[in-house]
């Protein structure tokens, strides 16, 4: 195994504890709104801009399409 492989092993290990300490030691609060389907659609296109960011043209699009329907679903749901 060379560094670069266990520097990976060792970064998933930790991912894992966090997630693991997620999930067991922190209380779910019942009361949590849950994510608007506005929201989940911007965070698919950050995502997607993200994955696509070797175009810096098509992920910077992206990422800004995103953050404006994030913007546009904060505003709409502030109203209520």
């Amino acid at each position: 195994m060379n560094a670069s492989q266990i520097y990976f092993l060792i970064s998933i290990a930790i991912l894992l504890v966090i997630l693991i300490f997620f999930v067991f030691f922190i209380k779910r609060d019942k009361k949590r709104k849950k994510i608007t389907s506005l929201a989940g659609i911007a965070f698919a296109f950050v995502l997607a801009g993200v994955i696509f960011g070797d175009d810096r043209l098509i992920g910077y699009s992206l990422i800004g399409i995103g953050v404006l329907i994030a913007i546009i679903d904060i505003i709409k749901n502030r109203k209520k």
